[in-house]
C-alpha cells in the first residue's frame, strides 16, 4: 500500500536522504535572510556587460562567417564554366534541402480558372487561379499584349509584389502604387507578356505564424511557394503566345528576396533582377550597430537557416550564373547602405567576369527610394529576354 505523502516525507528522511523514492530532501535549518555585503554595487551594470558579451560574440561570428563561407564554397570550380555548371548542383541541391526546404509532393493539374478583368488599348488582363497541390494554390494576374500574331511566342516577365502587397499592385492599371509604379503595366505595353503572382507574405503576423509552423519540419514559407512558381513556370510555358525560354522574374523588396531564391532554385526562370533588397543580407539579418538591421524590425520570421555559413546574396546569385541578373539599387533606398551592395555585389561580378560572361550582369544605381526604377531594368529585359524597344 503506498504511504500517504506525510509517510513517503518521513521515510525518505528517515533514510539519510536516499529512501524508497532517491530524492535528497535534507536541507539546513532556515537562517537569515542573504545580505549583500559589496557597498555601491549595481547589479544592472554588471547584466549590460554580460549582454554586450554575447552581442560582440554574434557580431564576431558575423564577421567571420565570409570566411567560412569561402572554404564552403570551396569545391565549385571556377576554371571554366562547364566545370562550373557541373559542380554547382550539388550547392543547389544543399540550398534546397537544407535552408529552403523541399516540398516533393506532385503538382496536379493545372485546373487554370481565368476571367477578364481589364481591356487596355495595349493589352488584355485576367485573373488566374491554378491547382498546385492538395490545399494549395497559385493566384495572380496575366496580361497579355493585343499585338501577338497567331504562332508568335513572346517573351514573359513574371514582376513581384513586396511584402503585404498584391498583384493589382504591380499590375492593375488602375492603381499606381508610389513603389511599383504600375511596371507591370508598362511592360506589357512595351509587348511583353507579364505575370504578377500573389504570393503568400501578407496578412502580417499571419504569413508569420505559418514561417513558424513551417520550420519544424526543415521546411518554410519559400518551400511553399517555389512550388507555386513552378506550378506557375509550367503553366506559363504551356501558353500559345508563351516562349517558356524566355522568362524573366523582377521583383521589389519582399519580391527581390523571391527574385534572389527562386530562381536560383528554378532554372525555369531565364534571368533574375532584384530590386531594393539586395544587401550584404547576413549583416543586414543579425548586425547590432544598423538601425535597419532585422535585429530592430518586426519581421522576425526573416530568418534562415545557417546563411551565414552557407549563403549570403552572392552565392545565391552563384547557383543563377550563367543566367543573367541584375541589381536595381536606389541611394535613399533605407533597407541598406550602398557600400554594403557594393560589396556584395562585386562578388557576383568578379564570378561572371571570371567565368567569361560579364555582359550578363549589372547593377543600376538611381537617385531615389524604395522603388522600381524602371530604366535600366527595361533595357535589360529587352536584352536579355531577346524582344525589341
Amino acid at each position: 500500500m503506498v504511504p500517504a505523502y506525510k509517510d513517503r516525507l518521513k521515510l525518505v528522511v528517515s533514510d539519510g536522504g536516499n529512501g524508497p523514492f532517491g530524492v535528497l530532501v535534507s536541507t539546513a535549518p532556515p537562517g537569515a535572510t542573504p545580505t549583500h555585503l559589496r557597498k555601491n554595487f549595481d547589479s544592472q551594470v554588471r547584466l549590460k556587460r554580460q549582454l554586450e558579451e554575447l552581442l560582440e560574440h554574434t557580431q564576431v561570428l558575423m564577421r567571420e562567417a565570409e570566411y567560412v563561407r569561402d572554404a564552403f564554397w570551396s569545391k565549385a570550380d571556377r576554371s571554366s564554366h562547364e566545370k562550373y555548371a557541373q559542380t554547382v548542383e550539388p550547392y543547389r541541391e544543399y540550398f534546397y534541402n537544407e535552408v529552403i526546404g523541399r516540398f516533393d509532393l506532385p503538382l496536379g493539374p493545372f485546373n487554370a480558372r481565368s476571367r477578364q478583368v481589364y481591356d487596355m488599348p495595349k493589352y488584355t488582363g485576367y485573373e488566374v487561379q491554378l491547382d498546385v497541390f492538395d490545399d494549395v494554390f497559385a493566384y495572380g494576374i496575366l496580361l497579355v499584349p493585343k499585338d501577338i500574331e497567331p504562332g508568335e511566342r513572346r517573351p514573359v516577365v513574371v514582376c513581384q509584389h513586396g511584402l503585404e502587397g498584391r498583384p493589382q499592385d504591380v499590375a492593375d492599371p488602375n492603381i499606381n502604387h508610389r513603389a511599383y509604379h504600375q511596371y507591370g503595366c508598362q511592360l506589357a505595353e512595351r509587348g511583353f507578356v507579364v505575370y504578377a503572382p500573389q504570393n503568400p507574405y501578407i496578412f502580417e503576423d499571419r504569413f508569420r505564424t505559418l514561417q513558424r509552423k513551417l520550420n519544424p519540419l526543415r521546411a518554410s514559407l519559400f518551400s511553399i511557394i517555389s512550388r507555386q512558381h513552378r506550378q506557375i513556370l509550367n503553366w506559363l510555358g504551356s501558353l500559345p503566345s508563351v516562349d517558356p525560354s524566355r522568362i524573366g522574374f523582377y521583383g521589389l523588396s519582399y519580391g527581390g528576396k523571391s527574385a534572389m531564391r527562386l530562381p536560383a532554385l528554378l532554372e525555369g526562370y531565364a534571368l533574375s533582377i532584384c530590386s531594393g533588397d539586395f544587401n550584404d543580407w547576413v549583416r543586414k539579418n543579425v548586425s547590432t550597430d544598423f538601425n535597419a538591421s532585422y535585429m530592430f524590425t518586426g519581421e522576425w520570421e526573416i530568418f534562415e537557416w545557417d546563411l551565414g555559413h552557407t549563403f549570403n546574396y552572392a552565392e545565391m546569385a552563384y547557383l543563377i550564373f550563367p543566367r543573367p541578373f541584375m541589381v536595381e539599387r536606389g541611394h535613399h533606398d533605407g533597407v541598406g547602405i550602398d557600400p554594403w551592395v557594393a560589396y556584395e555585389y562585386a562578388k557576383v561580378r568578379h564570378i561572371y567576369d571570371e567565368l567569361g560572361l560579364g555582359d550578363r550582369t549589372e547593377i543600376e544605381y538611381f537617385n531615389g527610394p524604395h522603388e522600381i526604377n524602371g530604366q535600366g531594368t527595361y533595357e535589360f529585359l529587352h536584352k536579355h529576354l531577346a524582344w525589341p524597344k
